[in-house]
């Protein structure tokens, strides 16, 4: 089996959710083969049916890997015949169906080639268990760790996803067994839940540190990582393929403008830090896991409370908002608007005024993103 793979080009372009036109990946077979499997090396979801494949020996006339621009990319015409979803991997059969969903694919590989090289405990439930957390909590966020903006599945903030990618590597720790004997996840037979897991623990393993994060990955689980790495070849062999997308990312500085990785608030703490700290005490009349207000202690009109954030997450000013920043400005004006219905704070039923000031001609005097919230009385305008 001839392997030619262009990491570079598939680096430039890859996005596992998005058209992918790379150089090639693909092998040098006959035509005569009965299924295509359309992937690309760094893709860790469909490195799994990579895994099954290398393991049984499935030889080239019965499966060949192909990369998605071979058919003009994963949004072509030709390529969403395959698979309408538009992602990747998906295994075209010769006169048949064409599967996509990397564990359909698998769990296809498994039963058609079962007399072929480990069956991968297809009907053990702990590996079926580990597989299904992976694919459920962790692939569906894992774009927190490579993507320029959110949302990532569920959640809205990449700080979000990140902790909640790290609980979820603890749910899949403590399913391992403390006196397993052998180096898979299930003991000495290779599962479906190592061919699952360990794509995307070379992501993880990669990528979780540019994010100031070294402690994410919970001992069993490096344990099992490094151990498979190193005494299975054909995990080795993975891991090099996957790696080497990743080391093309990175000489394109993938993560250069990713927050929290290139880009971090750099600037000096203010006193609104030292607010939310406690250090400094405040006249709280609302806060949650995100906001923080507090009445102004230099107050503008009867009521006047300033709702900031507490991550500032480098908005010292409005105009350094980005896509990063979707959620938290929501949770700020919904807040603002709850608060200027309080008439315990001074509200009335007129309303209120909502307003932002934005760098120093505009009246900003700290440098912490923060929303005032007027009212008790009618304000003129213009203002200023």
């Amino acid at each position: 089996m001839t392997l030619t793979i262009a990491f570079a080009f598939a680096a430039l372009i890859f996005s596992i959710q998005s058209v992918i036109p790379a150089a090639p990946f693909s092998l040098t077979m006959t035509a005569s083969s009965k299924s295509t499997l359309y992937d690309l090396p760094v893709s860790n979801n469909g490195a799994r049916c990579r895994i099954i494949l290398y393991k049984k020996g499935i030889p080239d006339e019965e499966v060949k890997i192909a990369s998605p621009m071979d058919l003009g990319g994963l949004k072509t015409p030709e390529y969403l015949a395959l698979n309408p979803q538009g992602k990747m991997p998906v295994l075209s059969i010769k006169d048949g169906m064409s599967i996509p969903e990397s564990d359909t694919i698998c769990r296809y590989l498994m039963s058609t080639y079962a007399d072929k090289g480990p069956d991968f405990l297809p009907d053990n439930p702990r590996s079926n268990l580990i597989a299904r957390i992976h694919d459920m909590y962790i692939t569906t966020i894992q774009g927190a760790l490579y993507k320029a903006t959110p949302p990532f599945g569920i959640y809205r903030t990449r700080s979000d996803a990140l902790d909640e990618l790290k609980l979820q590597l603890k749910v899949i720790n403590d399913l391992i067994e403390d006196d397993k004997d052998g180096m898979y996840l299930c003991g000495n037979e290779v599962s479906l839940a190592d061919a699952s897991l360990f794509p995307t623990m070379i992501f993880i393993a990669e990528m979780l540190p540019k994010f100031g994060i070294d402690d994410g990955v919970p001992s069993k689980l490096a344990n099992w990582f490094m151990e498979v790495r190193e005494k299975d070849a054909d995990f080795a062999k993975v891991y090099d393929e996957v790696k080497g997308g990743i080391d093309a990312w990175e000489t394109k500085e993938r993560w250069g403008e990713i927050w929290m990785a290139g880009l971090r608030d750099i600037e000096p703490v203010t006193i609104f830090d030292k607010l939310i700290a406690g250090e400094i005490p405040a006249d709280v009349v609302y806060q949650d896991d995100k906001v923080f207000a507090f009445k102004d202690i230099n107050p503008a009109a009867p009521a006047h409370i300033l709702v900031i954030p507490k991550d500032r997450m480098n908005l010292s000013g409005l105009r350094k908002s980005s896509k990063e920043h979707v959620e938290i400005l929501g949770r700020l004006l919904v807040a603002a608007g709850e608060i200027a219905k309080d008439k315990d704070n001074g509200f009335g039923d007129g309303g209120a005024r909502i307003v932002i000031n934005d760098g120093p001609d505009a009246g900003q005097e700290v440098p912490h993103l923060h929303v005032h919230v007027l009212g008790g009385r009618s304000l003129s305008w213009p203002p200023g």
